[in-house]
C-alpha cells in the first residue's frame, strides 16, 4: 500500500472506529477499494462518509449470509447473476453522489458481464466510466429530452419553446399563432423547432389564416 493510501486508511479508520468499533478494520478495508479522490472527499464530507459506511455495512451483512453472498468488491464470484452484479455496481456508483446513480448503473450494465466484473474490481476504471456516463446524461438533459415526459407535458414544453420563437417573428399574434401550431402532431412540432425555415413557413400560413379571419 502506498503512503498516501495508508494515510487515508488511518484517517478513515479513526473516523469509522468511533461509531463501529468491531467492524472498523473490515469497513476501512472495503472503503479503501474506492479511488483516492473519492476517499479524500469522504473525509471532508461527513454525510458522504456516513452513506458509504452504511453501504459497506450492508455489504458486510450480506457477505455473512451464505445464501446471498455479495461482497463490496467482487473477485471470486464471477458467475454472479446480473441482478447481483447490478446491486454491487449500484452500491459503488452511488458513493459518487452524482444524483444519477440508477441511470449510470443501467448504462454500465449494458456492457458484457465480464466488463462489469472488471469495473467492480478496478476502482479507477469505474471512476472513469461513471464520469463519462455522467457527462453523457448531462448533455442529454441540456438538449431537452422529450422522450421521458407524458403527452400533456410534451405539448406544454413544445408550446413554451414554440411561443418564444414565434414571439420573435410576430409578437402581436404570438399567442394565436402558437395555439394554431400546437394543433399539429408533436413530431411535426419538433421538426419546426429544429428547422427555422419550416417554422417561418408555418408561421406565415398561420398569419394568413388570421388575416383572413379578421
Amino acid at each position: 500500500m502506498d503512503e498516501a493510501l495508508e494515510t487515508l486508511g488511518e484517517q478513515l479508520y479513526t473516523r469509522i472506529y468511533s461509531k463501529h468499533k468491531e467492524a472498523a478494520g473490515k469497513l476501512t478495508g472495503m472503503l479503501l477499494e474506492l479511488p483516492g479522490p473519492v476517499l479524500r472527499q469522504m473525509l471532508q464530507d461527513e454525510a458522504m462518509l456516513t452513506a458509504a459506511v452504511e453501504k459497506a455495512l450492508r455489504a458486510l451483512q450480506l457477505e455473512q449470509e451464505p445464501s446471498s453472498r455479495v461482497s463490496f468488491k467482487e473477485e471470486d464470484n464471477v458467475s454472479a447473476s446480473s441482478d447481483s452484479l447490478g446491486e454491487q455496481l449500484f452500491e459503488l456508483v452511488d458513493v459518487y453522489n452524482t444524483g444519477y446513480s440508477q441511470k449510470i448503473t443501467g448504462m454500465l450494465l449494458e456492457q458484457h458481464k465480464e466488463a462489469v466484473s472488471n469495473l467492480l474490481s478496478d476502482p479507477k476504471l469505474l471512476e472513469e466510466q461513471v464520469h463519462v456516463a455522467l457527462e453523457t446524461l448531462k448533455e442529454q438533459n441540456e438538449e431537452t429530452d422529450f422522450s421521458d415526459v407524458s403527452d400533456a407535458d410534451d405539448t406544454e414544453k413544445l408550446g413554451e419553446r414554440l411561443f418564444s420563437l414565434v414571439e420573435e417573428m410576430d409578437s402581436l399574434h404570438a399567442n394565436d399563432i402558437t395555439g394554431m401550431l400546437l394543433e399539429m402532431e408533436p413530431a411535426v412540432l419538433r421538426q419546426l423547432l429544429s428547422d427555422h425555415t419550416m417554422l417561418e413557413a408555418a408561421v406565415g400560413k398561420a398569419q394568413s389564416v388570421l388575416d383572413t379571419g379578421q
